[in-house]
């Protein structure tokens, strides 16, 4: 081997080596790369599986709530709807009382405004069948007062007139003002959890 092909060898050679020592820096950058950017991956996947099941939970939590909340709505309502069934089944019940039921309960209503005296008013069905000694009971019950022959746009109970004032005992009106204590009855009675 002559001189100049020993330097070709040994070019050859340092070259070779060269090569070789750049392929393996290559191969460590490249799998730093790669486990840097596997990393950086899974960083990001996790990141985002976080944010997916944090809005699934919230999502969730929120469809929940709405259930909730559209289901009291549906309860308050069905009570609602019994409430007026039961108030306005109480007002029939009192209409549909036979004479002398009804008339004593217009008695009983009278005694509550024992001392006043007026006049008193019924609508046109009870003019027609009050009792004969109906002013005589009334007047038993604490009531002086006089039945006109006027009859009044209600539909059970009365009104007395005493002057300028007038007390309203129609038996709807008295529900009505005493409807929260009806309520609240009712509400313990027929929902009593």
């Amino acid at each position: 081997m002559n001189g100049s092909d020993r330097i070709l060898s040994r070019i050859k050679s340092d070259c070779d080596a060269s090569v070789r020592a750049i392929e393996e820096q290559a191969r460590k950058d490249c799998d730093r790369i790669t486990a840097d950017a596997q990393h950086e991956a899974d960083k990001q996947a996790a990141a985002i599986a976080a944010q997916a099941a944090q809005k699934h939970a919230q999502t969730d939590a929120s469809a929940k709530s709405r259930a909730q909340l559209q289901k009291r709505n549906d309860l308050l309502k069905r009570r609602r709807e019994e409430i007026d069934k039961t108030v306005e089944g109480l007002q029939q019940y009192f209409l549909d009382l036979n004479d002398c039921e009804y008339f004593e309960a217009v008695y009983r209503l009278a005694s509550q405004l024992k001392g006043k005296s007026g006049e008193i008013f019924l609508n046109a069905r009870d003019l027609e069948r009050k009792p004969q000694n109906f002013e005589k009971r009334l007047s038993a019950a604490g009531l002086n007062a006089t039945v006109s022959q006027t009859p009044a746009d209600i539909s059970g109970g009365f009104i007395l007139k005493c002057g300028d004032v007038e007390e309203n005992m129609e038996f709807a009106a008295i529900i009505n003002a005493k409807r929260d204590e009806i309520e609240d009855l009712i509400n313990r009675e027929l929902f009593a959890q």
